[in-house]
């Protein structure tokens, strides 16, 4: 295949703004959150975008959806895409560059006239962030078996809507079983969602490896009661319990050091009123780490913290698991594959770990998988600030079709 081809990068750029206007937020920034109706008429976007592209498009039980090229022999189709969802505050790049990057490929080869040996197919995967619907990455995760389609459709949110009565409402549960197409290989472009590559003045990023994520649910029931009268000693204070928790993984985290961060990113009380003790306290834990063994101590002394300070105040302690993944390596060969592409192109570039959950982790387990980062500026991700510079776009958009390019190749 030609190494001159290239992609529109403007034509990408515009179409990336275009769908975030899709549950575009003032002053910039998306909220599209998985199965809502933001998310139904951000999948129709997209969807007719396939169809005026002339893919096979299917939608699954679960809500993914696939576009299929036809290649010049039938076999496993080489993948890429990503995700459209996002996070209340969400950012225009995340997920959906992947995913229109993917289109933007497949335009660019129809234009040129080219068909490639194996079948090209841009996907976009259900609820990805996991913002709504626990656990993140859900609808890769049921594509390549790692949760079954029942407890999926059973998943409730934090707004207590199930995750099948939000398919049939919005019209995402399609026909095509879950685990299909067959795939040879998967690439995702990605924005880095961090500040390595700007800072390092680097272009493209050859991602090797996705950290290990853990994510649970805390829950100290004590006793409300008068904020005034109650003495501090006799009290069952669960918000303390909560609090004193949140800030022992700072601490913790801090102490494992290396790639180990950990976030407290939601906490509610209960009865949540200024002259009450509360008496229920619920956060959420996100531990995550490159090194398993690291993370698994970690996750056990963050529990076992919780667990001593509810029996010494007098509260009960209730885990929920909500994710667990552990570390993702990527396929040496495809990286490799990446890193090179990047230099032939004339971009730098630097083999790195992923700090965030990408769908590429899922098909890890099924095909050769790896992606390719892009600077995200000033590293600002899951925010409305979020920006990636055309030039930078278009570079890995560019290495994205002649990696492609290159697997649909290969018998």
């Amino acid at each position: 295949m030609s190494a001159e081809l290239r992609v529109d990068g403007e034509r990408l750029w515009q179409r990336l703004q275009t769908l975030g206007e899709v549950g575009g937020l003032p002053g910039g920034g998306v909220c599209r959150l998985a199965l809502t109706e933001e998310d139904r008429l951000g999948r129709d976007k997209v969807m007719s975008r396939m169809h005026e592209l002339g893919l096979e498009v299917h939608q699954d039980a679960i809500g993914n959806v696939f576009g299929l090229r036809a290649g010049r022999e039938a076999g496993a189709p080489v993948m890429t895409g990503s995700h459209i969802d996002t996070v209340r505050t969400g950012g225009v790049y995340d997920g959906n560059l992947g995913v229109l990057a993917g289109l933007e490929v497949v335009e660019t080869l129809n234009r040129a006239g080219l068909q490639t040996r194996r079948p090209l197919c841009v996907a976009f995967f259900t609820n990805e962030e996991g913002a709504r619907f626990a656990p993140d990455m859900m609808g890769s995760l049921v594509y390549v078996g790692g949760m079954t389609l029942e407890q999926a459709l059973t998943t409730r949110g934090i707004d207590g809507e199930s995750v099948a009565d939000c398919l049939d409402r919005i019209g995402a549960a399609g026909q095509h079983p879950v685990g299909q197409p067959d795939v040879h290989a998967f690439v995702e472009l990605h924005v880095e969602q961090g500040p390595v590559l700007e800072r390092q003045g680097i272009t493209i990023g050859a991602v090797e490896q996705v950290q290990g994520i853990s994510w649970a649910e805390y829950r100290f029931t004590g006793r409300s009661n008068h904020a005034g009268t109650t003495p501090m000693d006799m009290r069952q204070d669960a918000g303390f319990a909560a609090m004193d928790t949140a800030s022992y993984v700072r601490r913790r985290v801090s102490e494992a050091g290396g790639h180990q961060v950990g976030t407290v990113g939601r906490m509610s009380l209960t009865p949540d009123l200024v002259n009450v003790v509360p008496q229920t306290a619920c956060m959420t834990v996100d531990l995550r780490n490159t090194d398993d063994r690291v993370l698994t101590q970690v996750e056990a002394d963050v529990e076992r913290h919780a667990r001593e300070l509810a029996k010494q105040e007098g509260l009960l302690f209730e885990r929920h698991t909500l994710a667990r993944f552990a570390p993702v390596d990527f396929d040496p060969g495809v990286v490799e594959l990446v890193e090179n592409t990047a230099r032939r192109l004339g971009h730098s570039v630097r083999r790195m770990p992923s700090g965030a959950g990408h769908d590429a982790q899922m098909l890890a387990r099924v095909c050769p998988t790896a992606m390719i980062f892009v600077p995200s500026v000033g590293g600002i991700s899951h925010n409305i600030e979020e920006y990636t510079a055309m030039e930078d776009i278009t570079a890995g958009a560019n290495v994205l079709l002649q990696v492609l390019l290159e697997l649909a190749q290969t018998p």
